[in-house]
């Protein structure tokens, strides 16, 4: 017996084309859901949207829509949420996912310029998503979902500008939670480890040595593996369908990285 305790219900998924994007576009597919993805790769949309909409059919329930978005450009998330309310007449959750993690480097090698471009994509666009949605989502005391990061609360090396962005989005929605409880809507923010996505294999592919750098990104977790974007997705999930008591919390998904002792000392 197939488990649609999303049934028809609207979500938009930021950078839903691919990695944890899609991970949670198909699990809440898979409960029924409406999904309403964005992504400014047009090709690597359709692909995902008619995947997912392939889903839906066979099982029965849920639907998928694809939008074109660059979430750096405020006009065009205003956009995605207009559409997405002009198609389905409410809006239940909205997932920010997109965003970017740049090659690792020294604050020495990093421009402003570089990390105005940065803020720009993986917090003003959580800001703004929000801002636009959220007169849709008092209607229905829905819930948003940022997607942070757990190098927000340890830290990374050569990622200043990367983790900085992320600290600000677990900060946001902490913030964001207290002023919409009392409308009614939920607030918050899921800070994934290690999970396999695209944008890990390339870091791999780029790597000198392929083998030893996705067995080291194995081996950072107690689990002995990375996650995968179904269970970021399903995890996602259960914050929309059953977290209902829960408001301003990060929800770590991590194998155990941040747990115990490791070399830290660099000499």
């Amino acid at each position: 017996m197939a488990d649609f305790r999303y049934e028809n219900k609207t979500v938009i998924i930021t950078g839903g084309s691919r990695g944890i994007g899609k991970g949670c576009a198909q699990e809440f597919v898979r409960a029924g859901a409406k999904v309403v993805l964005c992504s400014n790769d047009r090709a690597e949309g359709d692909r995902t949207c008619a995947d997912l909409k392939a889903l839906a059919l066979r099982q029965g329930a849920g639907d998928a829509s694809f939008v074109y978005c660059d979430v750096r450009k405020t006009e065009e998330i205003e956009n995605l949420i207009q559409t997405a309310y002009s198609r389905h007449q409410k809006i239940d959750c909205l997932i920010n996912n997109a965003g970017w993690h740049p090659p690792h480097k020294p604050i020495d090698d990093f421009s402003i310029e570089e990390f105005r471009d940065l803020i720009d994509l993986n917090l003003i666009s959580v800001f703004a998503a929000c801002k636009f949605a959220l007169p849709y989502l008092r209607q229905v005391r829905g819930n948003i979902i940022n997607i942070a990061s757990l190098v927000a609360a340890m830290g990374q090396l050569h990622a200043t500008t990367y983790v900085a962005t992320k600290g600000a989005v677990a900060a946001f929605t902490k913030a964001l939670a207290i002023d919409e409880a009392a409308n009614g809507v939920r607030v918050n923010s899921v800070s994934p480890g290690n999970i396999y996505t695209p944008l890990w294999q390339e870091a791999i592919d780029a790597a000198a040595d392929p083998a030893q750098c996705r067995a080291d990104g194995e081996a950072a977790q107690v689990m002995g593996r990375m996650g995968t974007i179904e269970e970021v997705g399903r995890l996602c999930l259960f914050i929309a369908a059953e977290a209902t008591f829960t408001t301003g919390v990060d929800h770590r998904i991590s194998g155990g990285a941040e747990l115990g002792y490791g070399r830290k000392s660099r000499t």
